[in-house]
């Protein structure tokens, strides 16, 4: 699983800057390569990743050994739809060839975005989606598993929807592969005498999304 998703992990994170000092957290971290990748770059940041399954979390914790040792890398077990974090903890979340499998597509966005600090960035990114070079190929194979494969509307209906704003789609058609980046929103505090709690500029509240929330 590290290999064959190297290559798009690569491709995918050079459409986001990783400052060295970034907090990071890597969803669905399977084999832990690209939380290895994330503190390659994050040299005096603090990566986190996390996995549903068991298996997944132990390859993690193998692979950065090293890393956890010195206190740069942390591995838990967790589902990303209930993540064992803080409001506004991470800068950065990134999510390689996951986002398939989610058990709740917008609600486990907005979980995202509850961790999130104001303009942090979550992106996803992907080597098979809807309508792309490959989909007819690899749409056999994903249908079984009740993958929710979005194509790029669908994604950014998504995002928005779910209160990401800044939204970027990038694709490499050649390769069938898909970015995708959005940012959480600034904060708005009101002053004395206004709403007596902070609210998020830009509404949660829009009409809602016809998406799949497959399970895994």
């Amino acid at each position: 699983m590290n290999a064959s998703h190297s290559n798009v992990t690569d491709w995918g994170l050079k459409h986001v800057r990783i400052e060295k000092d970034a907090t990071v957290l890597d969803v669905g971290c399977c084999g832990g390569r690209t939380t290895q990748k994330l503190a390659a770059i994050a040299t005096e940041g603090m990566v986190y990743g996390v996995d549903y399954a068991n298996g997944s979390v132990a390859a993690s914790r193998a692979k950065n050994a090293k890393l956890m040792q010195m206190g740069r890398v942390e591995i838990e077990q967790a589902s990303v739809s209930q993540l064992p974090f803080p409001e506004n903890k991470f800068s950065l979340v990134t999510a390689v060839e996951t986002q398939y499998y989610w058990p709740e597509l917008l609600k486990n966005m907005r979980e995202i975005l509850r961790v999130l600090r104001p303009s942090g960035t979550l992106i996803i990114i992907a080597e098979s989606y809807k309508n792309g070079a490959y989909d007819k190929l690899q749409r056999p194979v994903m249908k079984p598993l009740r993958s929710a494969n979005l194509g790029v509307d669908e994604q950014r209906a998504l995002f928005s929807t779910a209160g990401y704003t800044a939204i970027q789609i990038f694709e490499e058609r050649s390769k069938g592969w898909i970015c995708v980046i959005g940012k959480k929103p600034v904060i708005v505090s009101y002053p004395t005498g206004g709403p007596s709690r902070k609210k998020i500029a830009c509404s949660l509240t829009r009409p809602p999304l016809d998406l799949r929330t497959d399970s895994r």
